[in-house]
């Protein structure tokens, strides 16, 4: 395929990958990394594929996905392209994002678009198969992992989903869930108190210690807990160095949101993340591969950088690729501490310049006089270059496929605005990068560049 230049784009073949480094079945998406030491997904004609995406690609334009209710697109798209085909404004559709030269349909897609020669993302959304078994208490938003409920609830999520996707050739992978609140003692779990700075809010542990007992993982968190201080609440409060005369009062101080954070609380915790997200990662993968054994598990969107405990239990076979929604003020950062557990490849669940980070606070380094749509463009084309040229990244997602009702133009999320009209403030550049893509990921790992 030649781009827009009408030079031919540089292609990978299968000969150019390490065949000890490739995950998944041969016919179907694939990841692997090249002799270079970039990170490709292989698709199912054995040529590198690096993903260019678009999320919530849907008649109402909502990250609701299959649960949104129609708005101002809805009734937009309604009126272009009427509601008696549907099938009208899915080939539409289509037909933009290839001339954007995006190739892959993101999280929150719904199924109309799927199996039409375009690759595409499923977001299975485990935390919601059973919700009455999530935890939800100070920041913490998971499943209670340690529920039978909830591993029967993965199941059957798992069999209505991959089982009617397993044969499926344009189907990249499987999301889990979407930026779970894995309530970690740092950035993630800690909120800003105006000029106080930073305050730690109670982590995963402290939560589970502190839920009602009708939840199993409560049992499990003190059974885990009082193992490894000889069975005794004293002996624990003296190595966590709190006052716990009674299991009420660790409740106590996390309905006030007070945080523990010894050290040896902080040991502590971390083991028990770790056997928490082992589970969580065991049981979604095996719900997964008893109904669709062919192809990729993507893990949960990470919100941000994870914890260390949960990168080290997010790994092949349960994971084959990590994914993140990257800070985007320090975007590389996440993209680095994730590669790092274990080499993994890394795919941005979505990339988008329409925040802060590209709109705000000119810097010494740039031109004078800027507009903010020029400081926008600016600083978006050199993130996503960044992010795209980096050998572990195998794939982006523009944040949503149009805007929300409440943005204008030209800062919206989407690559249409409300009325349906093509955001072209976005689009040219963006089909711009994606039409170099494969050389600037491949000049990147050359090893004879200068």
């Amino acid at each position: 395929m030649a781009n827009a230049s009408g030079t031919p784009a540089p292609q990978l073949t299968l000969q150019d990958f390490k065949a000890e480094t490739i995950r998944g079945t041969a016919g179907y998406f694939r990841v692997g990394q090249t002799r270079a030491g970039a990170w490709w997904f292989i698709d199912p004609a054995e040529q590198g594929f690096f993903s260019r995406g678009v999320n919530a690609v849907n008649r109402t334009g909502s990250t609701a996905g299959r649960a949104a209710k129609p708005g101002a697109y809805a009734a937009a798209v309604d009126a272009l392209h009427g509601t008696q085909e549907p099938q009208v404004f899915v080939e539409t559709v289509l037909v933009r994002l290839n001339a954007w030269r995006c190739n892959t349909l993101g999280a929150w897609t719904t199924p109309e678009f799927f199996d039409r020669g375009t690759a595409f993302l499923e977001l299975l959304d485990f935390r919601s198969a059973a919700p009455e078994t999530t935890i939800k208490l100070a920041g913490a938003n998971v499943p209670d992992v340690f529920d039978p409920r909830w591993v029967d609830a993965c199941e059957r999520r798992a069999e209505e989903r991959c089982g009617l996707r397993a044969l499926s050739r344009d189907l990249i992978g499987y999301f889990t869930d979407n930026e779970p609140g894995w309530a970690q003692p740092s950035s993630e779990a800690g909120v800003m108190d105006g000029e106080a700075g930073r305050v730690e809010r109670p982590s995963l542990l402290q939560i589970c210690l502190s839920l009602e007992p009708s939840f199993p993982a409560y049992h499990a968190a003190w059974e885990f807990t009082l193992a490894a201080h000889g069975g005794e609440l004293a002996t624990l409060a003296r190595a966590w160095g709190a006052a716990l005369p009674n299991k009420e009062a660790l409740r106590q101080l996390t309905l006030a949101d007070t945080a523990l954070l010894s050290a040896g609380y902080l040991r502590d915790q971390e083991r028990f993340t770790r056997e928490f997200a082992r589970r969580y990662f065991a049981v979604t993968a095996a719900a997964i591969r008893r109904h669709d054994p062919h192809h990729l598990i993507l893990g949960c969107r990470f919100g941000g950088e994870p914890a260390a405990a949960i990168l080290a239990e997010c790994l092949a076979p349960n994971v084959d690729v990590l994914s993140l929604n990257p800070d985007y003020d320090a975007p590389l950062e996440g993209v680095e501490a994730c590669h790092r557990a274990h080499g993994m490849p890394v795919l941005l669940g979505e990339f988008g310049w329409t925040g802060d980070a590209f709109t705000k606070r000119s810097r010494p380094d740039e031109p004078r006089g800027q507009t903010t749509v020029e400081r926008m463009l600016a600083r978006g084309r050199a993130g996503l270059e960044r992010m795209v040229a980096h050998p572990a990244v195998v794939g982006y997602a523009w944040p949503r496929w149009a805007d929300r009702a409440e943005q204008q133009p030209p800062f919206g999320e989407g690559l249409v605005h409300i009325d349906d009209r093509e955001a072209r403030e976005h689009t040219e550049l963006l089909t711009d990068i994606n039409d170099r893509v494969a050389i600037l990921r491949l000049a990147a790992t050359d090893p004879v560049k200068p």
